[in-house]
């Protein structure tokens, strides 16, 4: 139990972190989440709920292959979601650091990749613990 607490804990700090830096652009982030109308990026309250519920789909998924699913078909859908979430993180780190993505400021940028971290971290337990878990049959 100790260890979940923690791992929940982790999270909700990695998750308000995230909202906050993408909630705060310099003056071009701001001016492209105008024009490319980002509404849900705009102001603090939306920004932490953007990323609270994209956190919260991915601990629901997560607990639906380790409750629902089981064997291999658990495992190729934890690591699955987790190499998907790793290339999330490289795509967004590079998509952020070429073309006008690289003027929106570091805060910014840093939360657009803290985001797929916090998903690979979260799909990356639930591969471990479906690798780990053995499941006893009925």
């Amino acid at each position: 139990m100790r260890t979940n607490l923690f791992y929940y804990l982790v999270l909700l700090v990695l998750t308000v972190v995230a909202g906050w830096l993408l909630a705060h652009p310099n003056l071009i982030g701001q001016i492209g989440i105008f024009w490319y109308d980002h509404d849900y990026l705009e102001t603090l309250p939306k920004a932490m709920a953007t990323v609270a519920v994209t956190v919260l789909v991915a601990l629901t998924i997560s607990l639906v292959i380790k409750r629902v699913t089981s064997g291999p078909v658990a495992v190729v859908l934890a690591i699955g979601l987790f190499v998907a979430s790793l290339f999330l993180v490289f795509q967004t780190y590079t998509q952020f650091s070429s073309g006008a993505y690289r003027f929106t400021g570091s805060g910014f940028k840093t939360g657009a990749v803290l985001l797929p971290i916090i998903l690979a971290i979260v799909f990356g337990k639930t591969s471990y613990d479906v690798i780990t878990t053995r499941r006893t049959k009925r």
